[in-house]
Order: structure tokens, then sequence, then C-alpha cells
């Protein structure tokens, strides 16, 4: 059973502060684009790669991409929350999919990418979730977690040595913590 409704959560975060990083329900822009550049660092350069940002929202990371001259070959933004998906079309004249990641088709992609995306999900959810994101990526996948013990009833919290244990039998998997107090970013590849 999901910690929380998302699509009320999103719903609300979205309708109070409209297409920004509040509106996604990131604390603000600032620890937005620091998880970004985690995740890109990564990855190291995408410009012959294919993307997938799984959990798009209204797609500010596409937009970072183009900030830091990150553009992939070919973006795809997947989200299933349908006002998002709608945000992201508009704004970004990318490719923009609903789909929910747990139950729907995913698109083969070079990287998965996820910001955010884990955050109010289960833990069955979450190694579901990068299990399906990983089957669907050829060279690796990117995300972040709210670090900490899972003692919250809303946020989902991992420790590092326990979601590496999880996705050992995925890839090499990689761990970066310090950029951002009670946030990591784990790396896996193929």
């Amino acid at each position: 059973m999901p910690r929380i409704d998302q699509f009320r959560f999103y719903a609300n975060a979205l309708k109070k502060h409209g297409v920004s990083a509040r509106g996604v329900a990131w604390a603000d822009r600032q620890r937005q684009q620091r998880r970004f550049a985690t995740l890109v660092r990564a990855t190291g350069s995408l410009h012959e790669y294919s993307v997938t940002d799984a959990g798009c929202g209204t797609g500010a990371l596409w937009f970072f991409l183009q900030e830091q001259a990150q553009t992939p070959k070919k973006y795809t933004g997947l989200d299933t929350h349908p006002d998002m998906v709608r945000a992201a079309r508009e704004s970004t004249g990318q490719t923009i999919l609903r789909r929910d990641i747990l139950t729907d088709t995913l698109p083969e992609s070079d990287w998965y990418l996820l910001s955010g995306t884990l955050n109010l999900l289960t833990r069955f959810e979450t190694l579901l979730a990068i299990k399906r994101c990983a089957d669907a990526a050829r060279v690796g996948m990117v995300f972040n977690l709210l670090k900490g013990r899972d003692t919250s009833p809303t946020y989902n919290y991992w420790l590092p040595k326990e979601i590496k244990k999880a996705c050992a039998a995925l890839g090499r998997v990689r761990i970066d913590e310090g950029y951002l107090e009670g946030d990591m970013t784990v790396r896996i590849t193929f």
C-alpha cells in the first residue's frame, strides 16, 4: 500500500506553487539543481546517449541538461500525473509520456535518470521501480534517494548499505554522498 496518495500530493503542490521546484515538491530550486548536478556528474557526457527522465514532473531536468550543455541525443520524460505531463510537453517540446514506472511498459533508453521519483514509494515499490527501469536501460541508471532510517509515514528513506546490497545483482553500484544533507545518489551501470 502506498505511503500517501501521490496523485493528491503532487496535484496540491502544483496547484499551490505552479511550474517550479516547489510545484514538484522540492524544498527549493537550489536543492533541486544540486540533485540534478549530481545525477549528471554520475553519467558523464550524455551527448551520444538517449535519456529517459522517469518521474519528469514538469520537465525541469530537461532545462538543466540544456543549461549544462549536456543535451542528450534523445530525451524522453515519463510521469503519471496528467497535469505534470501536460506542463512538461508544453514547456520542453520533448517526448513526454504518461507512464507509471511500476506497471506500464517502459521505453528503452541508454540511461534512466530518476530525481525524487522514489521519495514517496514503499520499499517494495522502490525496488520494483529500480528493477523495471534497469531492465529498460542499456547503459545504466542514476537515481537519488533520501538518506536515513525508514521511519517516516510519508517519505522513503534508505541507508546507503541497504540500497547498495539491494541493487548489487543489477550491476556495478556506486553511491555518492555529501553533496546535500540527507540525500544520496546511486549509479548502476551494466
